[in-house]
């Protein structure tokens, strides 16, 4: 029995889909895991994290749960099978160009998007987790919004694209 819970899960093979990000896989991105000047492997694709310092490397990603939480539709009486919508939000932080400081942010996002759609393409196996219950059944990529550094949010250049994925899994067995 795994021990991870279905949800985590999915939010893992995400970040492992997106590490995937890298130009050995012809993209101008690297988001892969890296070995730091201390010799400390560091990551730059995050789970649940929503704030970041200078230290941090750019570029990175970060995988949020949307903050609504979507309807899930029940099976028949009795059941507790479900399937329903969950709602993540990516968020992606680039150093700025001196020139146009959010190009490199929307080179950032299409590559984000281009990675995730790729792993849309497996039907019946969206990000690896196969066709049975619990799974995903589909994977829907928004359009992303890219912004300026604004010292709040960010001191470099960012974007979030929104990703809804389908779920069917057993509410009553989120181990499963």
């Amino acid at each position: 029995m795994p021990t991870d819970p279905f949800r985590l899960r999915v939010l893992k093979a995400i970040t492992a889909e997106l590490k995937t990000v890298t130009p050995a896989n012809g993209y101008q991105s690297d988001l892969s895991d890296f070995v730091d000047e201390s010799g400390v492997v560091r990551t730059r694709v995050f789970r649940g994290q929503d704030s970041f310092g200078v230290s941090h490397p750019r570029p990175m990603v970060s995988i949020l749960e949307h903050p609504r939480a979507a309807e899930q539709v029940l099976g028949s009486e009795g059941t507790t099978v479900s399937t329903g919508g969950w709602d993540l939000l990516v968020q992606g932080f680039a150093d700025d160009d001196p020139e146009n400081p959010t190009d490199p942010a929307h080179i950032l996002s299409a590559e984000v998007i281009q990675c995730l759609a790729r792993a849309r393409e497996r039907r019946n196996d969206v990000l690896g987790l196969g066709g049975y219950m619990p799974c995903v059944s589909d994977l829907r990529i928004g359009s992303p919004v890219v912004r300026p550094a604004d010292n709040t949010i960010a001191d470099v250049a960012f974007f979030y694209v929104a990703v809804s994925l389908k779920l069917v899994e057993d509410l009553a067995d989120p181990f499963a």
